[in-house]
């Protein structure tokens, strides 16, 4: 019999975190906690499911190009490729993972009922897709790069092109999510959400490097993004600002 060994144990950065309450986030002055964070155990319905498999992934999902596109026709925008590695603390691949985006088309509007912006609605783009990582922990997207757009902080307030990140354990309560941004973009480092993150490190690891090696040339655009879960160089995930 093999004899198990103890599991490396990395203690928490509480200083790379944002605080829940920064003003310069209008929002997080409302929704941040008047009192301090408890833990609460998890129940059967934690623990035992909701699971995901390879059958809960179509063909194409993880093509956002087509995956919402009218017969013979496309989205508008830049094509790109979004690809990476979900990884743990000790860059091993995290295998049969399901990782999820959202995002603005190449206008900047999500369609999102409550999206007011002027920009247009792409009638062939509906902005999510899924996949699982495979036996490396290795995941790949092909999408529209987002647009910037307005938004209601301070006086001329724009988010920089960002896509919404998800990846899911085996069960709801295992869900962390992120934001990926695009190197080189001027809007990362004056956006309030980005500037309440104390860490410079932290704030880089959210940033995708533009992969040339990757690009398909007079097609596509890539971008890799490494997810790292847990230990003192993990991702920065916005549900878990307590620390992964």
């Amino acid at each position: 019999m093999t004899e198990l060994k103890p599991a490396e144990y990395f203690q928490r950065d509480r200083d790379r975190h944002p605080a829940a309450n920064t003003p310069i986030y209008k929002t997080s002055v409302m929704r941040s906690p008047r009192c301090s964070m408890i833990s609460l155990d998890q129940g059967p319905g934690e623990i035992t499911g909701p699971t995901f498999g390879h059958n809960d992934i179509q063909a194409g999902d993880n093509d956002l190009i087509t995956n919402y596109a009218k017969s013979g026709e496309l989205p508008i925008g830049p094509r790109i490729i979004v690809h990476g590695r979900v990884l743990d603390e000790n860059a091993r691949p995290v295998p049969n993972t399901l990782v999820e985006i959202w995002q603005a088309n190449a206008g900047g509007r999500y369609r999102h009922k409550k999206d007011t912006y002027l920009a247009p609605i792409d009638p062939n783009f509906g902005g999510c897709g899924r996949t699982i990582t495979d036996e490396n922990g290795y995941y790949f997207f092909r999408t529209i790069k987002p647009g910037a757009y307005p938004w209601r902080n301070y006086v001329n307030s724009w988010r920089p092109a960002h896509i919404h990140v998800s990846v899911f354990g085996h069960s709801f309560s295992q869900r962390l999510i992120t934001q990926m941004y695009f190197e080189g973009d001027p809007l990362i480092d004056i956006c309030p959400i980005v500037k309440t993150i104390p860490d410079r490190e932290a704030i880089d690891g959210l940033v995708a490097a533009m992969d040339l090696n990757a690009t398909i040339p007079m097609d596509t655009m890539a971008w890799k993004f490494d997810i790292i879960l847990r230990g003192r160089r993990s991702t920065l995930f916005e549900n878990r600002l307590e620390g992964n």
